[in-house]
Order: C-alpha cells, then sequence, then structure tokens
C-alpha cells in the first residue's frame, strides 16, 4: 500500500487522479454496516408492518441508486459503468441489529471501493428513514471496506 496521497497535486491542492494510463481490470468491492433499533421496530420490519412499506426492498434500491450517483456526491470520485451492485441485509431479530453488506463491481480503470461503501451507508439511512416515526434510538455504524480486487493494488482483505 502506498504512502502517497493521490488526491493533492505537488502543491497540495485538491485534484481527480488522472486514470487514463491505467488498464481496465474486473474491479471488486464488498462493504459491510449495520444499523442497531430497537427489537420490537425489527420485528415490525420483519413482519411488514412498516406504514412507508417495504423497507428493505426500497433501501435495497435506494443503495443501488446511491452507488450508480457516487460520483455526484463524493467530489473527486471517477463516475463509473458499473456492472453489478448487490445489498444483503442480514436481520438479528433479537439483538435488534441489521447487518448490511453490498458488492460493487465494474470493468474499469479505477476500484469501485467507494461505490460499495456508499450503497451501504445509504440503504442505512433509508432504513432510518422509514423507521424514524416509531424509533428515534436506531444507530447507523460500522461502515467499511471488506474486500477489494483488481487493478495494480491488487487483493484487499480486511482480517
Amino acid at each position: 500500500m502506498s504512502d502517497k496521497l493521490t488526491h493533492f497535486d505537488d502543491q497540495g491542492k485538491a485534484i481527480m487522479v488522472d486514470v487514463g494510463n491505467k488498464s481496465v481490470t474486473r474491479r471488486r468491492a464488498l462493504a459491510s454496516g449495520e444499523i442497531r433499533m430497537q427489537p420490537t421496530t425489527l420485528r415490525q420490519i420483519l413482519d411488514r408492518n412498516i406504514e412507508k412499506g417495504d423497507v428493505f426492498g426500497i433501501a435495497r434500491i435506494a443503495g443501488i441508486m446511491a452507488a450508480k450517483q457516487t460520483s455526484s456526491l463524493i467530489p473527486l470520485c471517477h463516475p463509473l459503468a458499473l456492472t453489478s451492485v448487490e445489498l444483503e441485509f442480514s436481520p438479528q431479530p433479537d439483538e435488534g441489529i441489521v447487518s448490511i453488506s453490498a458488492v460493487a463491481k465494474v470493468n474499469g480503470q479505477t476500484g469501485v471501493e467507494m461505490e460499495a461503501l456508499t450503497a451501504v451507508s445509504v440503504a442505512a439511512l433509508t432504513i432510518y428513514d422509514m423507521c424514524k416515526a416509531i424509533d428515534k434510538m436506531m444507530v447507523i455504524g460500522d461502515i467499511c471496506l471488506q474486500e477489494k480486487s483488481g487493478g495494480k493494488s491488487g487483493v484487499f482483505q480486511r482480517s
């Protein structure tokens, strides 16, 4: 891993990295996070008793849409032609925890870590928005990159 920050020029000004000379490779990133809530709130989600609708279904669509808009949200991200974005929700009803994972893929010259992280973040925010009327104590957290592959820097796997 390089110690050099690539988004700054020699004078310290923020720049968008030129990836034009990089090879196109298959790139994949897996991000995860969670949202904690009262167990009764999670039970209502699982029983589909949330007034706003199918919480996980809507959060999945929101996460996919967010991944596709990452370059509009994060100033120095490149716009990417994503080939796939998948989100999974793993509820733990007794603890009131929903683990969220997102996998983003692209054939491109730069990675998809930010797209996977954005998908998880917006999916969690969507769950929060849909349930805030009944549970104001929800907490979003532990959002991180779990794995990435492709490109010159190779494979990363959180241990």
